[in-house]
This record gives C-alpha cells, sequence and structure tokens, in this order.
C-alpha cells in the first residue's frame, strides 16, 4: 500500500512538474512571438523581396495567430490580403537597399480577376524605380502567369507547364436532382438577367445569363491579353490563337520560349546563379531575402502628417448578423448593423474629412445593404464620401456604392446586378408525396402560418403573388436609389438594371461608375473634395489582437468555428456551395436577396 502512495504522488509530482514546464515554455515562447511580431525589420543592403505566388488573396489581410506557422497552418488558411501585399511591394519600391523582387509561382487563388490586375498594376509601378522583377515556377496558373508577365524576365522549371486558356467554366444546375427528391424551388424575382435563382430552377443557363457572362469575360480576357502582349512584346491575335488552338498546359517547354511566354527553361539552382549575377554577388554568397512578413515590419517612409482620410473597407457577403454569416458558411462578411455603427462613428469623428469606402462584394441582404446605404447617406451630408470598387461591387454591392459622390472602379471590376429576388423551397414533394408526412392545424386567418404553407404548401400561388409584389416593390426601390444617387431617371436605370451584370469599362459608359482607377486614385480624389493638400490615410474597422479570434463575442464565431468552416469546404469540395445553399435557402426564407450569382475566383 505505501509503494502504491508512494508511486501515486511520484506521478502527481510529474505532472505538476510538466504542466509548470509546459505553461512556462508556452510563456516564453508567446513573449518571443510578440517581441518578434512587433520588432521592426533593418532591410540588408542588396536584398530581394520574394513573394510566394501560393494559397489565396483576398480583399484585406486577415489576423491569424503566431502558432500558425507552428502548427502548419501558413496564417489564416494560407490567404494573403491584397492590402499587405500592395503595401510591401511600395515599401520595396522606396527601400534603396532592395534591389528587386523575386516572384515564385504556385496556385494563387485570386477573389477576383479585379484582384489580379490590381498586384499587377503595382508591380508595373515598382518597375518605375529601375528596379527589376524576375519570376520562376514549377507551374504557372493562368492568373498567376498574368501577373508574372509583368516581370523583365519569365523562367519556367524544365519539366513546368502553363495553364493558359482563356477564362470560363461549368456550374451546377440542381434541377434535375431536386426534381428526383421532391424539391420545388420557387422564385419572386425582377430581373431578366438575375441568374442567381438558375442554378436551383434551371437545368441550364438561360440565353440571358450567357449573354452577360460573355460579355464580361470577353471583356476580362481581352484585357489580360492586351497586357501580357504589352509586357511581353507579342501580338494579341497570337496570344489568344495559341489560347484557341491547343491546349497550352500540355505543351513541351520549348513551345512556351517559342511562343514568348517565358525567356528561358531553367532548374532552380539555376535560378539562384541568375540572381546572384543581378545582385552582383558571387558563387558562394547568400541572397538577403525579405518575405511579406519581413517587409510588413519594414517602417515605412510615408509620413502621417496632415489631416485624416478614412479607407473604410466592407468586403464579403452582406449579412443582417454575424449569426447569419455562420450559418451561410462563414468567411468575412459587412455586417449591417455594425458597419452602419461604424460609418455613423466616422461621420462624426471632426478628425476624418473624407471617407474613401472600398467594396468588394457580390451583395447579400437587401435589408441590410439599406441599413448601409442609409448610413453612408447621413455621412455624405457631412463630408466627401468616394467608393472605391475592388474585385466586384454588384447587386447588394452596387446598392451601397450608389450614395457617393464620386465612384472609382479597377477595370477589370464587375459591378452593375441592380435586380432582387426572393427563393424558397417547396419539400412537400418529397415530404408529403414520398415519405407520407402530412400536416394540419388551427389558424385564425388565412396567412397566419405562411411561412410554414410556402416550405410545405402544394399550392402556393397566392402567397408567391404577394411576395413578387414584395420584390417589386423592392427593385422600384432600388432603381430609386440608384437614381437618386447617379442623378438618372429611374427608367434609365431600369435600361441598364434588370439584373445585369457589367464589367466596369462597360459600365464607365452607361454612368454607373465616374472613372476607371485605383484605391489611390479614390484617395486622391476624396482628399480633394476635402480641399485638403496635406494628408494621411487611416484604414477602418480596426483590426482586432490575434488574440481575440480565440475568445467568445456575442454573435461572433470563433477562430475554431472559422477553421473547422474551412475543413468542411476543403472536404466537400465543388459540393460545398450548392449544399450551403439549401440550409441557407431555408434558414433565410424570409429575406429578399440583392446577390450575385457565382464567386468570381480565379486561379
Amino acid at each position: 500500500m505505501k509503494q502504491f502512495f508512494k508511486m501515486t504522488l511520484a506521478t502527481i509530482c510529474g505532472i505538476a512538474i510538466f504542466i509548470t514546464l509546459m505553461g512556462l515554455f508556452f510563456v516564453i515562447s508567446l513573449v518571443g512571438m510578440l517581441a518578434s511580431d512587433s520588432a521592426s525589420t533593418k532591410v540588408k543592403d542588396n536584398s530581394v523581396f520574394v513573394i510566394k505566388m501560393d494559397g489565396s488573396i483576398n480583399e484585406r489581410s486577415e489576423e491569424g495567430t503566431p502558432f500558425d506557422s507552428f502548427l502548419g497552418m501558413g496564417g489564416m488558411g494560407g490567404s494573403m490580403g491584397l492590402d499587405n501585399l500592395l503595401e510591401c511591394i511600395q515599401k520595396a519600391k522606396d527601400e534603396e537597399d532592395v534591389k528587386g523582387i523575386y516572384l515564385e509561382g504556385g496556385s494563387l487563388s485570386f477573389d477576383a480577376p479585379a484582384t489580379a490586375q490590381q498586384l499587377r498594376d503595382a508591380l508595373k509601378d515598382f518597375k518605375k524605380s529601375g528596379k527589376w522583377i524576375v519570376a520562376y515556377a514549377d507551374m504557372y496558373y493562368q492568373a498567376t502567369y498574368y501577373v508574372a508577365s509583368v516581370a523583365d524576365k519569365i523562367y519556367l522549371n524544365d519539366h513546368g507547364n502553363i495553364d493558359f486558356k482563356g477564362l470560363g467554366g461549368k456550374g451546377e444546375y440542381m434541377k434535375g436532382l431536386y426534381d428526383k427528391l421532391g424539391i420545388k424551388y420557387q422564385v419572386a424575382k425582377v430581373g431578366k438577367y438575375k441568374s442567381y435563382v438558375e442554378s436551383n430552377t434551371l437545368t441550364g443557363m438561360s440565353d440571358y445569363d450567357r449573354e452577360q457572362r460573355t460579355a464580361y469575360l470577353t471583356g476580362i480576357w481581352n484585357y489580360w491579353l492586351k497586357e501580357i502582349a504589352e509586357a511581353r512584346k507579342v501580338k494579341v491575335e497570337d496570344l489568344n490563337q495559341l489560347a484557341n488552338d491547343s491546349i497550352m498546359a500540355f505543351a513541351d517547354t520549348k513551345d512556351y520560349v517559342t511562343a514568348k511566354l517565358i525567356d528561358k527553361v531553367m532548374f532552380p539552382e539555376e535560378i539562384k546563379a541568375e540572381i546572384k549575377e543581378r545582385l552582383k554577388l558571387d558563387k558562394d554568397d547568400g541572397i538577403n531575402q525579405l518575405t511579406l512578413s519581413d517587409m510588413l515590419n519594414v517602417k515605412s517612409k510615408k509620413k502621417n502628417d496632415g489631416e485624416k482620410i478614412a479607407v473604410y473597407y466592407a468586403y464579403g457577403s452582406i449579412v443582417d448578423s454575424e449569426t447569419m454569416n455562420l450559418l451561410n458558411g462563414g468567411g468575412h462578411s459587412i455586417v449591417g448593423r455594425t458597419t452602419a455603427e461604424d460609418l455613423r462613428k466616422l461621420a462624426d469623428d471632426e478628425d476624418v474629412k473624407a471617407v474613401v469606402f472600398r467594396v468588394n462584394s457580390g451583395g447579400g441582404s437587401a435589408v441590410a445593404s439599406e441599413q448601409i446605404r442609409h448610413a453612408l447617406k447621413l455621412l455624405k451630408d457631412k463630408k466627401p464620401l468616394v467608393v472605391s470598387m475592388g474585385g466586384m461591387a454588384a447587386s447588394g454591392g452596387y446598392w451601397i456604392s450608389s450614395p457617393a459622390n464620386y465612384i472609382f472602379a479597377e477595370p477589370t471590376t464587375i459591378t452593375g446586378s441592380i435586380g432582387i429576388f426572393g427563393l424558397i423551397p417547396n419539400f412537400s414533394g418529397l415530404v408529403t408525396d414520398k415519405l407520407g408526412v402530412t400536416f394540419d392545424g388551427v389558424t385564425t386567418n388565412k396567412f397566419t402560418d405562411y411561412e410554414t404553407d410556402l416550405i410545405l404548401g402544394k399550392d402556393n400561388t397566392e402567397i408567391m403573388k404577394h411576395m413578387q409584389t414584395y420584390i417589386d416593390h423592392g427593385y422600384q426601390q432600388f432603381l430609386d436609389i440608384v437614381s437618386e444617387g447617379r442623378s438618372m431617371k429611374p427608367e434609365q436605370v431600369d435600361s441598364i438594371g434588370q439584373g445585369r451584370v457589367w464589367l466596369a469599362t462597360d459600365a464607365l459608359n452607361i454612368k454607373l461608375v465616374d472613372k476607371l482607377g485605383s484605391l489611390d486614385d479614390a484617395v486622391k480624389k476624396a482628399a480633394e473634395l476635402a480641399k485638403v493638400k496635406e494628408y494621411h490615410t487611416a484604414a477602418y474597422p480596426g483590426k482586432g489582437s490575434w488574440i481575440d479570434s480565440f475568445l467568445p463575442k456575442e454573435n461572433k464565431g470563433t477562430y475554431l468555428d472559422s477553421r473547422l468552416q474551412a475543413e468542411i469546404k476543403a472536404l466537400l469540395g465543388d459540393l460545398y456551395e450548392p449544399l450551403m445553399e439549401i440550409r441557407n435557402d431555408l434558414q433565410n426564407n424570409s429575406r429578399i436577396q440583392a446577390r450575385m450569382l457565382d464567386d468570381v475566383r480565379v486561379k
């Protein structure tokens, strides 16, 4: 018995010592990581900024944790913020000791074609400093090749390939499956081009949707071809012919050289020798490399003098609450009430002389969109408001853009989609006809239980008439909002509305945007309207500390929630969106939506 107590006591002491040591190790590691995170990077002479084109790029960086790299997570799911990239490229341009940029190709995904265009524009501007850019990859996906085409030299692994095939693809049309299951989608909408509902109600693409997709995809592709042709000193026609005549991903590497898509085929050790030669280093010398994290910690040479111009980032789906966003699959969102409150604070902030509202959204809840638009209108009464459109500002994204004094869009921004809809599944064919479940009850009025009748009733003709009237009213409200904001007649807006999606270059000609330009152009315009010459920018909303992601908040998912969503999405792949769509419709069936059809993320 005495031996048992000795062993037990020894075990308890061992566990206590282990926990103490682990706690001490955690504290030391935490202090070290925080110190490392806050320390500024000193740029060594003859340095190279290395941009790894892998993972994904979103509008703005998300706060990961210092443990991500330790756990092999690479930050927030391997994503980078466009804001961080543009900032670091500018720093590299300004830093005398940074001699060039090395683009390392990979499987980089962009949230929209305009995101790739903005990154390329920043690299093009970097070259104005007289510094060089070199690109190398084992494989170039189409969007990464478009970005890399700005480089002075493009190299490819001897066994590599280039995905160069044009833009487009096929989407899922679920009606055939729903028919077999006994599910029918009921639609109330305005806008012949409003194609969001079609994946649930048709077996193929409508002529109207085909027309608008062809127009904006062709416009983006032609823009990319023009820029690639200019950089590679080839003809646009020849590039397009390459994509038409052969599957370039299966080509021999020599064919890429012949077509002038690349300069040379190289092995990894050869590209290192090329970089050393550019830096005038000896064979045995090391290369001073700066990563994105390093560059973020380099002190900016920009001075925060003058008046403050606020840049408010609004990107992701427009939702009524954080809870609804989690139910819809997670990811960054524009929460109606929260954003409206932020904008009211900016309107009342006397230090803020003008606001640039940066929009990258395909829309969402019409109710939340109107909350935000109303707050923006009140803000505009007090100070200049300029909108800068990112990858897309369509449907609800255009709704919230319309009150601005001035609207800038990138050339490949997708915008418009002025139209709304309501989409509700009916399960009576599945539940009653196939499973034999019936429903009965008592109500005091005709439409007391209309929500249940919509989902489970066999004849909803009268209810849908009321809903269509509601949608018609919402569309007229949308027309009036755009009419007021853009100084157009409602009839004019309707003629370019009807849910049609426009490429920004076309939207410019129909007065949906005022000028093609970058976020910097929008900031300059805001300063001009505010009549300030010396100014600096401040980004809103503020980013919380990484530790906040572990702490539960009211109506907000935790860091682990977002991780779980990412794992589910990775597991389901292409099935994720259609399966989530059914769930969304069930949980959000009373809401009208101002939303674009698809995710235009490109690789």
